[in-house]
């Protein structure tokens, strides 16, 4: 399955979904500039919960020194940065043997690295200190 059909699959594999981020190529860190709507590979548990309570949309790279982390819809439709985990900057890191672009939190042990499946779609694994499992989601930029 590739990274666009595992996209689509709703909640697929976590083991598929791994794969298909490690054969994912590198990105770099000026090419996610810009709004992106996210979504995640399993709703259940942890960080993920989370991301559903706080009804998540996306992330925002305005450059590598500001980053809005959590976009979230507000009950009226709107769009708000949520600032309860903090802001972020991007950098790239090698991870998983591959150099790519990351977006490090200001205040909180998490990293989010990301891989291009398009120009117009990532893939993103939140490694976060602590948590047993890394979290996997998927960006599609928004013009």
């Amino acid at each position: 399955m590739t990274a666009l059909d595992l996209i689509t699959a709703g909640e697929p594999d976590l083991d598929a979904v791994a794969a298909a981020f490690d054969a994912c190529g590198a990105v770099a860190p000026a090419a996610l500039r810009g709004t992106w709507r996210g979504g995640l590979f399993s709703s259940g548990g942890g960080l993920a919960a989370r991301l559903t309570r706080l009804n998540w949309y996306g992330k925002r790279f305005h450059d590598d020194e500001d980053v809005d982390p959590l976009l979230c819809r507000s009950a009226d439709g709107g769009l708000y940065s949520y600032d309860g985990m903090g802001l972020a900057r991007l950098r790239e890191v090698t991870y998983r043997g591959v150099p790519s672009a990351a977006m490090i939190y200001d205040t909180q042990p998490i990293i989010d690295h990301f891989r291009r499946v398009t120009d117009d779609v990532v893939l993103g694994a939140m490694d976060a200190k602590g948590q047993p499992h890394v979290l996997y989601f998927h960006l599609t930029r928004v013009e």
